[in-house]
């Protein structure tokens, strides 16, 4: 992303903040605000001006500076963060949003026009849609058509670009809004037939998920805080974005278990190349971090379903294993195992990946094999 369109967008921010809490603001607190020189933050103002995004209320007069207001006190964006992440001719879209309410919209309305999807989810206010790199035909419209829907996704270098039609408060967000988003490059759209159709561009990121098992012992800890811990420390590094984490229990039934054998799965959007420091990064965190010496981790890039992963995630919910069994499946499906004993469960939690929390949480719930 510009740093020019995310400076924009702080300063822009700090305007409309200012303009809700009193009415207006001045250059030299919105300079103060963003850390900026006040000559710079001038230039912005002019700039500004010119693109009808504030105006002026008071000139200058005295010692008194001029002042200025946010042409508008309605948030920024709905939208908080849009990027996508590659796998192969799969592209999965993360869409969050302020709202469960706009996200469940969304999540209805885009499952109902298909088009380049083959998957939506909704978690809270986190919009998961797996795509595939194609062109298809959308039916936008008033009820019962959908009112917004993804018609292409296609990759252009290091960029994703999704075609989206719309009509209503979709199109709204279209034009005056996801530009703003977190993870967007730029938006262009058009009207056409009483129809808009924009094209979102997004950085072509990788999906990397981490699995963490056997990090805690019978005196104290807990996997989930360790998971929760890491994802907040990876998510400091350099072109990270944290997606989210999961639980998933396992053979309940294990004599080695310090509770209920549970394992967590993390997933983050990264740059490409950077996996072996995530990694490195993830492990140092762990191994400095679990309180039991068999702690294990493992780390995946991509998210397309492999038939043998997948299987041993559903079988790990019934059946035990042993270390070099999960090392075999491990290598076998590109995936990273560090650590003792835990890479089992770790190894596990990746598998499981894309299940449903409904199955996650309950290691007696039966999946068809290749279901996550």
């Amino acid at each position: 992303m510009s740093r020019v369109i995310e400076r924009r967008r702080e300063i822009l921010a700090e305007m409309r903040r200012a303009t809700i809490d009193k009415g207006y603001f001045t250059i030299p607190e919105i300079a103060e605000r963003c850390y900026l020189p006040r000559s710079t933050l001038q230039d912005w103002v002019t700039r500004l001006l010119d693109e009808g995004c504030i105006l002026q209320k008071e000139e200058r007069h005295g010692r008194h500076p001029a002042t200025f207001a946010a042409r508008s006190a309605l948030p920024v964006s709905a939208c908080r963060r849009i990027f996508t992440t590659v796998d192969g001719d799969r592209v999965e879209c993360y869409h969050e949003c302020l709202s469960s309410g706009c996200a469940a919209f969304c999540e209805y309305h885009h499952t109902l026009a298909g088009g380049a999807l083959v998957h939506v989810q909704r978690d809270g206010t986190l919009l998961r849609e797996c795509g595939v790199l194609t062109e298809s035909e959308v039916e936008i419209g008033l009820p019962p058509k959908s009112a917004v829907g993804i018609a292409a996704i296609r990759r252009e270098g290091d960029e994703i670009v999704q075609t989206i039609r719309c009509i209503g408060g979709p199109a709204y967000s279209l034009t005056d809004q996801m530009a703003e988003a977190e993870g967007v490059c730029s938006v262009a759209a058009q009207k056409t037939d009483g129809i808009i159709e924009g094209e979102v561009r997004t950085r072509a990121l990788m999906h990397v998920g981490i699995g963490i098992d056997d990090t805690d012992a019978p005196g104290g800890g807990a996997t989930f805080a360790l998971a929760l811990a890491l994802l907040q420390h990876l998510s400091t590094g350099e072109g990270i974005i944290p997606i989210g984490h999961r639980v998933a229990m396992l053979k309940p039934d294990l004599p080695e278990r310090t509770t209920g054998n549970s394992c967590s799965y993390i997933e983050f959007a990264a740059e490409p190349g950077s996996l072996s420091e995530i990694a490195g990064r993830a492990q140092r965190f762990v191994s400095s971090e679990a309180l039991s010496p068999e702690w294990g981790i493992a780390v995946r890039q991509g998210f397309r379903i492999l038939p043998e992963l997948s299987s041993y995630g559903i079988r790990a919910r019934s059946e035990a294993f042993s270390e070099d069994e999960a090392r075999a499946v491990a290598e076998g499906s590109g995936v990273l195992l560090c650590g003792g004993r835990g890479v089992i469960g770790a190894l596990a939690a990746v598998a499981l990946r894309g299940l449903p929390n409904r199955i996650l949480l309950d290691p007696y719930a039966k999946v068809e094999s290749g279901a996550s």
